[in-house]
């Protein structure tokens, strides 16, 4: 339920909470893990205040109030379980240890990580630390139950011709910079094969694509049988479906979650743009490459063997085995 603030504010009783700043990737992380674990959980969306917001997640004093009145009243009846993803939540998680929540952040919180009970950060980081998990990419729900369920809510998608080819449409980040000409030789080489094969395609754009590629990526396909969302003006994401009925999957190289789900499905996975990808990101992309589970977008996209990456039941079973062994 909701506080007085609009904040999402579980109930007093719940063993498991997650908490976030409602950044969707962060969301779908600490909520993929607490399913993993098992047994109800709820979720606190947060935004924190100043001062507390810029040092975060290092403590001030009058830190309990840095979430608003609603997480200080529940101060007095602390989880189990707290999972935190981000930076922010990972001030939150690190208030309800010293109240005696089992404390489990997501990602790299930028200070020693002895602050929490376990801290599963991106393998690529190279975060160390006897209570680090190294995850390869992100957390995410996808393995074979997800994919069936996609399926069954996706079913008319079972209509369209194949191949059918997933083509997921990222942007700019931190640590990529695409230039127009990225786009326009992706999607050319993308329409080119799917006309060619007499297949379909099943396009998505993200927050983060430019408002001229959405344009071009409906102009794009309009011609040719599929599925393409560009944004809300085109109804409800039909993200699992297409992740879910792909007999291809190629995905740009901007997002470690985008990434992390292709490559978690059955299908081959190609890369675009993984040229343009700088730091940290850049080293996931190349474990990957080496591992030959993606491979990049070229005159050769031809089927290959697949070994799904999924890593979430994995941390699952660690985190259980270090919290309760």
């Amino acid at each position: 339920m909701r506080d007085e603030s609009g904040l999402f504010r579980p109930s007093a009783t719940a063993s498991t909470w997650t908490l976030t700043d409602g950044n969707a990737g962060n969301v779908r992380q600490a909520e993929a893990l607490a399913a993993a674990l098992g047994g109800a959980f709820e979720r606190w969306t947060l935004q924190s205040r100043a001062p507390w917001r810029w040092l975060a997640p290092r403590i001030l004093p009058g830190a309990r109030h840095a979430f608003g009145d609603g997480f200080a009243r529940a101060w007095d009846t602390p989880p189990g379980l707290a999972i935190g993803c981000g930076r922010q939540a990972a001030l939150a998680s690190r208030l309800l240890r010293s109240r005696g929540t089992r404390a489990v952040q997501i990602l790299d919180p930028r200070i020693d990580p002895a602050h929490w009970d376990l801290v599963i950060a991106p393998e690529h980081d190279g975060l160390k630390g006897r209570n680090v998990i190294p995850v390869l990419g992100s957390l995410h729900p996808i393995d074979d139950l997800w994919l069936a369920a996609a399926r069954r809510d996706f079913a008319s998608y079972a209509a369209l011709p194949g191949p059918r080819t997933a083509l997921l449409i990222g942007g700019d980040s931190a640590h990529t910079r695409f230039d127009a000409g990225t786009y326009e030789v992706l999607l050319d080489r993308i329409a080119s094969v799917v006309r060619d094969e007499s297949g379909s395609v099943l396009a998505t754009a993200s927050r983060r694509t430019p408002a001229d590629v959405r344009a071009r990526l409906r102009q794009q396909f309009s011609a040719l049988p599929g599925v393409v969302w560009a944004g809300e003006d085109d109804g409800a994401n039909p993200y699992a479906g297409l992740l879910a009925w792909a007999d291809r999957i190629v995905c740009t190289a901007d997002s470690v979650n985008m990434l992390s789900e292709a490559a978690a499905t059955l299908a081959p996975v190609f890369v675009a743009g993984h040229e343009r990808v700088g730091g940290r990101p850049r080293r996931f992309i190349e474990r990957l490459l080496r591992s030959r589970r993606v491979r990049t977008v070229g005159v050769d996209m031809e089927p290959y063997d697949v070994a799904p990456l999924r890593e979430t039941a994995r941390v699952a079973a660690e985190v259980q085995a270090r919290l309760h062994g």
